[in-house]
Order: structure tokens, then C-alpha cells, then sequence
């Protein structure tokens, strides 16, 4: 069965068509300042009007006020928020009710205790992705910095929400992940680009053959 792919931090009509065209299930847009891959409501908007029914589009906040979202809402048809921050349990299921999105809680992983904590949050949101913790430097952001936490740390879990799995994907260490972890869903952002924040299209392409294909 193929695996379903989430591809981040698009900031390009090219970068969005690549991913549509080679079958991503989720497209996102950082809605995070800080970001290198950060878009305006506006850019937003016109991105997604690229966006075809079948292919869901995610806006990714950390930490973000009512207004921030609000906002964005206001000028691009999002259909899942994705909250990337030190969001509570008790955050995340009201902004669920509050705008009514579907939501994704990324949980950064490091060891045993972050999988115990992750568990607080199967209740409130509607999809869990797990990613790496970031590196413990003042300008470090909370995705998307290209690092693997222990995978292994998932062998074994069951969780009652579905789940995808993030941090430091590629095309080439994609299968021998999936195999390993049985994982159904990936995200990936750094892993596709040239740089941070610029996206490299024959990479989007390379990376959605290769989880199309497992």
C-alpha cells in the first residue's frame, strides 16, 4: 500500500504543483515567522488555490494567538491546523472547537518520556506526528532542522489516533523507515529542499515515486 505523504513548508506554485502532481495526500504552509519556509496569509491563499479537492491543505502554527490563526483562515481555505509549539493538551482541543479544523499535534521525541507524554494529547487531536526534538541553540526551530530522533522508540507503541512520522526523511532512507516502523503516513520538509526553505523539485518528485512505490 503506498505511503501517504505530507509535504511541508511549501512556499512556490512550483514546489505545490510537484507535490500534487506526484501524489502527496497533504500540502503545508509554515505560518511561523521565524521559519525560513513562512508565508503571509496572502501567499498562502494563492498557493492553495493550486490545490485540488482530492489533496488536503495544512496550515502549521507554533504557539500562535487566536488572531494568528484567525487570520490565516480569514485568506486561505485550510483544512487541518497543525500546532509545532509547546501547545497543552487543553490549547489543542480548544482551538479544535474553536475553528472547527481538523488538527495535527507534532510531538518532538528524544526518549522514553516523550513517548509517555505523548499519549496526553490521543484524546484531543486527530492525528499525532512525531518528530525530533530540536537542537538546544537559541535559533533553532521547532521542525524542520533535517535531524532523526531514536525511531526505535516507536516499536512496539500503539497509539488510538493515527500517526506519521517525521525528522530527517529522504527518498533514500525512506523504505528501510516504513519496513522498520511500519509507519503509514510520512511528513517531510528539510529533506526535500536544497536549502532550508527552497524547496527542490526533482527532490519532492524523487521522495513521493519512492513512498508511492513501497
Amino acid at each position: 500500500m503506498p505511503i501517504a505523504v505530507k509535504i511541508c513548508g511549501l512556499s512556490t506554485a512550483a514546489a505545490v504543483e510537484a507535490a500534487v502532481a506526484g501524489g502527496a495526500r497533504w500540502v503545508g504552509f509554515n505560518f511561523y515567522p521565524p521559519s525560513p519556509r513562512a508565508v503571509t496569509p496572502q501567499q498562502a491563499a494563492a498557493l492553495c488555490a493550486l490545490v485540488p479537492p482530492q489533496v488536503r491543505r495544512v496550515g502549521l502554527f507554533v504557539d500562535a494567538d487566536d488572531a494568528a490563526i484567525d487570520a490565516a483562515l480569514a485568506a486561505a481555505p485550510l483544512e487541518l491546523l497543525q500546532f509545532h509549539g509547546r501547545e497543552s493538551a487543553e490549547r489543542v482541543a480548544e482551538v479544535r472547537v474553536r475553528f472547527g479544523r481538523e488538527v495535527i499535534k507534532a510531538v518532538p521525541l528524544a526518549g522514553p518520556e516523550d513517548i509517555a507524554a505523548a499519549g496526553r494529547y490521543e484524546d484531543v487531536a486527530d492525528l499525532l506526528l512525531f518528530d525530533a526534538k530540536p537542537p538546544l541553540r537559541a535559533d533553532a526551530l521547532p521542525g524542520g532542522n533535517g535531524l532523526a530522533f531514536d525511531w526505535s522508540l516507536l516499536v512496539g507503541t500503539q497509539w488510538r489516533r493515527p500517526w506519521m512520522l517525521s525528522g530527517g526523511l529522504n527518498a533514500a532512507l525512506l523504505p528501510e523507515t516504513v519496513r522498520i516502523f511500519g509507519a503509514a503516513a510520512v511528513d517531510v520538509s528539510s529533506g526535500v529542499e536544497t536549502r532550508p526553505g527552497m524547496k527542490n523539485i526533482a527532490k519532492i518528485r524523487e521522495f513521493l515515486a519512492v513512498a508511492g512505490a513501497l
